[in-house]
């Protein structure tokens, strides 16, 4: 299943959790290591360019953090992002430069690349969100299959079994997702895919094709 390699998904340049990924062939295998890369990195940004805000988050100075947004560590928000009023991060978050983290999102174990937009009432759990992915309002990852079994990404006929018991979405470079759909555990959505509003997606959704229906997905013209 190359589809769902690193490189097949994102462009490790629009991310500071590029040493990170570039160690590993799939995506998930950077998600147990990612508080403590946070922390080690943490300490080594620019001083002039970022503010430790409490322990183990670092802010950059551009980046715009709403007063009521909880923000828990391990944590790094980059340059000109946006975490708006009632967001919740709840820790092992990388929030990417010029990202955007909306009203009532809650973040947890994950990766959203330079600027992804999370805007408006979304989970995004144990996933990564590449450059510039965009989930409608609503839009959630769901990260635990309800029998509690370790999560296998299929593509048609082919399995990949990840090891895990939580994983939400890998979501590519340019991806789209529409309002109020689920991501269920273990999907992956190509580079310059798209996803119908209240859409239910499980499994692969090729590069640069569309997401309609269980069964119906199209390549974009």
């Amino acid at each position: 299943m190359q589809c769902c390699t690193v490189l097949a998904l994102f462009d490790l340049s629009h991310t500071l959790a590029a040493p990170l990924l570039s160690g590993v062939e799939w995506p998930w295998q950077a998600l147990d290591g990612l508080a403590d890369f946070i922390r080690t990195l943490g300490p080594t940004l620019p001083a002039g360019e970022y503010t430790q805000t409490a322990p183990d988050v670092w802010v950059a100075n551009t980046a715009a953090v709403a007063p009521s947004a909880l923000v828990s560590g391990p944590c790094i928000i980059g340059p000109g992002a946006e975490v708006r009023h009632g967001a919740f991060i709840r820790g092992s978050a990388l929030v990417g430069a010029g990202a955007v983290v909306g009203n009532s999102v809650e973040l947890k174990n994950c990766i959203l690349f330079d600027g992804a937009q999370v805007p408006h009432f979304n989970y995004v759990g144990d996933s990564i969100l590449g450059h510039k992915a965009h989930m409608g309002a609503g839009a959630v990852t769901s990260n635990l299959k309800s029998d509690k079994s370790l999560v296998v990404i299929k593509d048609g006929a082919e399995q990949l079994a990840t090891g895990r018991k939580k994983l939400g979405a890998l979501v590519g470079d340019f991806a789209e997702v529409g309002c109020n759909s689920v991501l269920c555990p273990g999907a992956v959505l190509g580079r310059n895919s798209q996803v119908y509003p209240a859409s239910c997606v499980r499994g692969v959704v090729p590069e640069k094709h569309i997401f309609k229906a269980p069964g119906s997905i199209v390549q974009k013209i």
